[in-house]
């Protein structure tokens, strides 16, 4: 990726409070990463070196990835997985799927990729609950949002709301519908954190249907977060990035690493480490 069109990785340190964590717990550490758009424009060699030399530093307990590996077809999941497969974590790596991953035209994306995570030890969860922290601590991977599967009810039931859970659902949007169920801390990405920040204001997508308007259609057509329909990507833009209280829920929205035209301005992408405190 050309550095206009990105920026210096972030490394964001995060401390969450886990309402009823087991003593054994405290102090866990996981590493979120999100939003790759592996295809050979959108993500450097470097940064995705760079980004798991990061992880491994960190010595994490658990590693998540939350959707997004590819960006339209799926070949380039192959090359992809041979980067990943250097990810080192205690307890295993854990992944779910974002809406590029699903299909592409003729392309079956869901199978090919989660068959690719799958081959180097990637644990890719489709509306699961796994157990790689115990089972005090579930961890749930919802279905992506924008897919006829997503079901969080038929998850969600089967959890004790009196024991906290990690939930990993790729579209923060999802963080409304889960309001209903105890979510100690969602993790999630697909926004890429708004991509265009003004500083001292935040990203300029919040503030689509305010600026739309006022710029002239001939110029809106040849930029291209402005032909679109932000609303069509996520309803939610105030959760485009990093921590937020949903209801009694906590939410994180990891700002990825990849990007999408026209790019990122004053929004780096990131790394996520992030310390379980009760």
């Amino acid at each position: 990726m050309h550095w206009l069109l990105s920026g210096p990785l972030n490394v964001e340190q995060l401390t969450v409070n886990i309402a009823d964590l087991p003593a054994s717990l405290k102090g866990t550490k996981l590493v979120q990463m999100s939003d790759l758009h592996y295809d050979g424009l959108r993500l450097s060699e470097r940064m995705l070196e760079k980004a798991i030399a990061i992880s491994n530093e960190a010595e994490p307990d658990l590693v998540v990835l939350t959707g997004d590996y590819i960006t339209d077809e799926p070949t380039p999941i192959h090359q992809l997985v041979l980067r990943l497969k250097n990810l080192q974590s205690r307890l295993g790596i854990y992944a779910v799927l974002g809406n590029h991953d699903l299909r592409y035209r003729n392309y079956d994306s869901k199978t090919e990729v989660t068959k690719a995570l799958t081959s180097i030890g990637i644990k890719v969860l489709w509306n699961e609950i796994a157990y790689p922290l115990g089972e005090e601590l579930p961890l749930v991977g919802l279905a992506e949002f924008w897919s006829r599967e997503f079901d969080p009810t038929s998850v969600m039931k089967q959890l004790d709301p009196t024991k906290p859970c990690i939930v990993l659902s790729h579209n923060p949007d999802t963080a409304e519908i889960l309001e209903k169920w105890r979510v100690d801390l969602q993790l999630s990405g697909h926004t890429h954190g708004g991509q265009i920040i003004l500083p001292g204001i935040g990203p300029v997508v919040v503030y689509y249907k305010k600026l739309i308007y006022k710029i002239p259609r001939k110029i809106r057509r040849w930029i291209p977060f402005l032909r679109g329909n932000p609303a069509k990507v996520m309803l939610h833009w105030e959760w485009a990035q990093g921590f937020h209280q949903v209801g009694k829920n906590q939410l994180y929205v990891n700002r990825g690493l990849g990007t999408y035209p026209p790019g990122r301005l004053f929004c780096p992408p990131e790394v996520t480490v992030i310390t379980l405190e009760n």
